[in-house]
């Protein structure tokens, strides 16, 4: 029988947080772990542009705080710390307004990659369920027109848009997928 192999050494919440602030690319970080976060498309780049750009004044108008991608967001799973980079991430809490991270959205939008589709559908999906405060979690495809919706208030169940407008339950808004994959669909060779 093989040896185990070594786990590398743990390191604190506080040691994670002041390493992000000094280094030049982004860790997530699960229970005392980090891994380093691959770079986007340009697919990935334009449809999280396009997303913040729609959901911007909605977002003002309801004194919610929106983010893409720089914001990290802290869950606490069976007492043990994560913190995750969603590609947007909206808080309407007021009192959610940690510098360097939130714990409290009402939604959350991953835009999948091939790199990154695995776990934001399985590890993700079930992480963020575990956020009392979470109404919407949309997973975006890049090469297909496609957003998968979960809602807490229909049980997680996926629905799906292809085409049209869906709504936003947690900004009672509504987007359209057209204009979420404008910039996209513009620039396809």
């Amino acid at each position: 029988m093989s040896p185990m192999p070594a786990l590398r050494p743990s390191i604190s919440v506080e040691e994670y947080i002041e390493g992000e602030l000094r280094s030049e690319i982004r860790h997530e970080y699960i229970d005392g772990q980090v891994y380093a976060m691959s770079g986007a498309s340009r697919a990935h780049g334009l449809i999280v542009n396009a997303l913040a750009f729609a959901l911007t004044h909605a977002a003002r108008q309801q004194r919610c705080q929106l983010f893409t991608s720089d914001m990290k967001l802290r869950l606490l799973i069976a007492d043990k710390s994560v913190f995750y980079y969603p590609d947007l991430l909206l808080s309407c809490d007021a009192t959610d307004r940690e510098a360097y991270f939130c714990s409290r959205p009402c939604l959350i939008i991953e835009v999948l990659s091939e790199s990154t589709e695995r776990i934001d559908r399985r590890e993700k999906l079930l992480a963020y369920q575990a956020l009392p405060s979470l109404q919407e979690y949309l997973l975006v495809a890049q090469d297909v027109k496609q957003i998968e919706i979960y809602r807490r208030a229909n049980g997680w169940q996926a629905e799906y848009a292809v085409e049209g407008e869906f709504r936003l339950d947690c900004l009672d808004t509504g987007l359209t997928v057209d204009a979420i994959y404008a910039d996209v669909e513009e620039f396809k060779t």
